[in-house]
Parts: C-alpha cells; structure tokens; sequence
C-alpha cells in the first residue's frame, strides 16, 4: 500500500483503522481481565460464604460470558474496520475514474 503523507494530511486516508486494532487488543486484555477477576472472585465470595450460586456462576457463567465479551469485542472491531475499508475502496475507485476521465 502506497501510504502518502498528503493523504493523511487531506484525510483521504485513514488512521482510524489502526487506532481500532490497538483499540481491540485493549478490549480483548480488559475482558480477559474482567473473567479472571469475576471467576476469582465468584470462587472466594462462594466459598467463603457456602453460597453454590456464586460458584456455580463462578465456574460456568463467567467463561461464557468472557467468551461473549471476546467475541462482541471482536465483532465490532471488524464492523469498524469494514466501514473504513470500504471507504478506503470507494476512494481508490473516484481516483481510478479521475485519471480515466
């Protein structure tokens, strides 16, 4: 990919998509980190006040829900991504048609 700095400059490429990866990883790490501290935590609150229901949340909600987490996380990553793909497409064709004319 031919990167121009007066593309930049004119916004006619975009520097978004790579905030949005960077964006993602944030996102994957904060959610992982988000099931480590609910399944930890579900164990030690269930354990220590008998209660089967935070274990149970414990052992089988929080995986789910960290795998839902990655996954939306992800989805809207690539939604992002796509939006400024295409974008990228539809100003490849204006220039194409530009030198044609």
């Amino acid at each position: 990919m031919d990167i121009n700095w007066k593309d930049f400059i004119t916004f006619r490429r975009m520097v978004t998509p790579i905030i949005i990866q960077i964006l993602f990883w944030i996102g994957v790490v904060g959610v992982l980190i988000s099931g480590i501290i609910g399944f930890f935590g579900g164990l030690i609150s269930g354990i220590g006040e008998g209660d089967v229901g935070a274990i149970f949340g414990a052992l089988l909600g929080v995986p789910i829900l960290t795998i839902v987490g990655l996954l939306l996380v992800r989805l809207y990553s690539e939604l992002l991504i796509v939006i400024f793909r295409i974008h990228d497409s539809l100003v490849d064709i204006r220039n194409a048609l530009e030198k044609s004319e």
